[in-house]
């Protein structure tokens, strides 16, 4: 038998879940809640640096990268809800799809790498830029690869016994919310965001790339409604939660991953069809002002001629 960690077992069995239970079990003494006051200090600092030389930063960016990037993966993570992500399945899934879906939409739509980029020194901006364009990052974020993660590695977590792993072990659960915000962000930064990646690819490709993940998580949350056992085993019987059925939460979870996937992929996809609109009347504008100069061109050549 696995061996539980104390601390994680002293707090498998959390009260009844309920909207002010959430609010009442907030934990701000996390690693990941340091971090996440760490990123936003570090943008803010960032913007504020910009300013204070007179250059614009769009708000939205900053709205963005705050508020759904990082308040989302605090939402799931340091509020009440991290009582419960390993005591209902539902809830574990909620924060999969923030973490590893929502969450890293926004953290890219932030442009915090462009940001960087803008206020860093020359040296540690040197440095930065020597790391987007290695191997290892052209590699990991070129969309086939990144598209390959996304899908290949819920279905290891879930349909192995590594799941069970990570509900014995609060390290390992930890670890697997970093790796989903890892993932996400590998799969969507290259899709959506406007950081300047190498070997972007152009928007009909990245569409259609979107829109092959869309029947991912339909299909990952079909087969759990539809599984015939229990994930992890006989850990949420375990608990012995009265409030909380593991086979009916287990149904709620599948369902959370079924609509709440293509709800999200379908909403992106959008997003990515507004951006190559944008990006096509950018180009549009442009070659009309390149004929524009040239027609000017030819007409002083003729005046000149004449």
């Amino acid at each position: 038998m696995l061996h539980v960690d104390p601390i994680f077992a002293a707090t498998s069995a959390p009260p009844p879940f309920t909207i002010s239970a959430v609010l009442t079990e907030t934990r701000l003494d996390s690693w990941l809640a340091l971090g996440l006051v760490l990123a936003a200090g570090l943008y803010l600092y960032g913007v504020y640096r910009l300013r204070l030389r007179g250059d614009r930063w769009p708000i939205a960016r900053t709205v963005f990268f705050l508020g759904p990037g990082l308040g989302g993966i605090a939402l799931v993570t340091v509020s009440g809800l991290h009582a419960y992500d390993t005591a209902m399945l539902s809830v574990h899934m909620i924060q999969h799809m923030v973490l590893s879906m929502v969450a890293p939409i926004f953290l890219a739509l932030g442009a915090p790498m462009t940001l960087a980029l803008r206020t860093l020194p020359v040296r540690p901006r040197k440095r930065l830029l020597a790391i987007v364009h290695s191997r290892v990052a052209r590699v990991y974020s070129f969309p086939l690869v990144a598209f390959a993660i996304f899908v290949v590695n819920p279905f290891a977590l879930y349909f192995s016994d590594l799941y069970r792993f990570t509900l014995e072990h609060a390290w390992a659960h930890e670890l697997v919310h970093a790796h989903f915000i890892m993932t996400g962000c590998v799969f969507f930064w290259p899709l959506l965001g406007l950081d300047p990646l190498p070997g972007r690819w152009p928007y009909p490709a990245r569409a259609l790339l979107m829109l092959l993940s869309v029947p991912f998580h339909t299909v990952l949350g079909l087969t759990i409604m539809q599984s015939t056992t229990l994930f992890g085993g006989d850990w949420y019987p375990s608990l012995n939660l009265s409030w909380a059925d593991p086979w009916d939460d287990q149904m709620v979870a599948g369902g959370i991953l079924w609509a709440g996937g293509e709800f999200v992929s379908v909403t992106m996809l959008a997003v990515l069809v507004v951006q190559w609109v944008k990006q096509s009347e950018r180009e549009a504008r442009r070659v009309d002002r390149e004929l524009d100069r040239q027609e000017a061109r030819e007409r002083a050549a003729d005046a000149t001629s004449a």
